[in-house]
């Protein structure tokens, strides 16, 4: 059976050089694991050493390891031709303002990037896949995305401007509303209100397929294991105490809370210096910042009763495999997650 490992968290704390570490542990731990990314700074790609990844998995140097990247575009297209008519499809992948729900809608990524996940995951090619999800709302948007989506397609406004969904009702639209659009259409000097109508209809063709396929994607995050990953400054760790009030309606209960970027604990207690030169003052600007990481550490575990996982700083980031794990060999807190 697959496990999904979903990483998630604020922009820039380091989710996905996080994500990359864990995929490559769990592939020297045996297991066939997928790393899929919807970063699309890409750099999990360089990283592992495979720069050409796409939605289509590709090997990587490091053995049991296969790692997949986003392209929203083409997840979109999929999801026309996975859930319409071949003719439906056509119109929808050549539709401009299919083009902007895929790039524009809140959670359109993240939607994508799930149905990509849930493809890997049926496919029962992988023990283990590890997402990095999207930063957007700190991670949330990628488990709110489902609901969005559907909400899209068989909404309110969608079901007034297209009508029922009984048999023949495009041929209802054609002999009624087409010619009315028509008109207004001349007027305006533009097709833009019937291609709109038609494409509302075409939309409205996905929505018994994008429902299904929602709602087992919901079931699957509920299923999922969850590590949200901060750091100790204020705006991801804000974003990361959010998550605690919409994680209960949208996944599991995170297995690990990770702090990124993590001082030595034994810093924040080293006597001050003697003497009162910059070497001097940089060594207490260093202490009180080990000082502030280890009381946002302590909060942390007191307010959600979790225990936390930290991750070392270190001076470059992680560019290889060897690095990558090198970098969860310092971790704390990590050493149960894969057992």
């Amino acid at each position: 059976m697959t496990r999904t490992l979903i990483v998630t968290g604020a922009g820039g704390v380091g989710k996905t050089t996080v994500s990359a570490a864990l995929a490559v542990a769990a592939a020297r731990s045996g297991r066939r694991t997928l790393a899929l990314t919807v970063d699309p700074a890409r750099r999990l790609a360089d990283a592992l050493g495979i720069p050409g990844a796409g939605n289509d998995p590709v090997t990587t140097p490091e053995p049991n390891l296969s790692a997949a990247m986003l392209d929203s575009a083409a997840a979109w297209e999929a999801i026309a031709l996975r859930h319409a008519s071949p003719p439906t499809a056509a119109r929808l992948i050549a539709s401009p303002y299919f083009r902007a729900v895929a790039d524009r809608f809140p959670g359109g990524q993240a939607y994508a990037a799930g149905e990509e996940m849930l493809g890997h995951l049926e496919s029962g090619r992988y023990d283990l896949i590890v997402v990095d999800t999207p930063p957007a709302q700190g991670g949330i948007e990628f488990f709110t995305a489902p609901r969005r989506v559907r909400s899209l397609v068989g909404g309110r406004i969608l079901r007034w401007l297209t009508g029922a969904r009984v048999p023949g009702r495009r041929a209802v639209y054609r002999l009624t509303a087409r010619p009315a659009l028509r008109v207004a259409d001349r007027i305006l000097g533009t097709p833009l209100l019937e291609e709109v109508a038609e494409f509302l209809l075409d939309l409205r063709e996905t929505y018994d397929g994008v429902t299904r396929r929602s709602r087992r994607l919901e079931r699957h995050f509920k299923a999922s294991l969850t590590i949200v990953v901060t750091t100790t400054d204020p705006a991801p760790l804000r974003e990361a105490r959010r998550f605690f009030s919409v994680l209960p309606d949208v996944a599991s209960p995170p297995a690990a809370f990770v702090f990124n970027r993590t001082l030595p604990g034994s810093w924040a207690g080293a006597p001050a210096p003697p003497r009162d030169g910059p070497l001097e003052a940089n060594l207490r600007r260093w202490a009180a910042e080990a000082h502030r990481q280890a009381e946002a550490r302590s909060e942390i575990e007191a307010r959600y009763g979790i225990e936390v996982a930290t991750l070392p700083w270190v001076a470059e980031p992680p560019t290889d495999t060897d690095a990558l794990a090198s970098l969860l060999s310092g971790a704390s807190g990590l050493d149960k997650l894969f057992s």
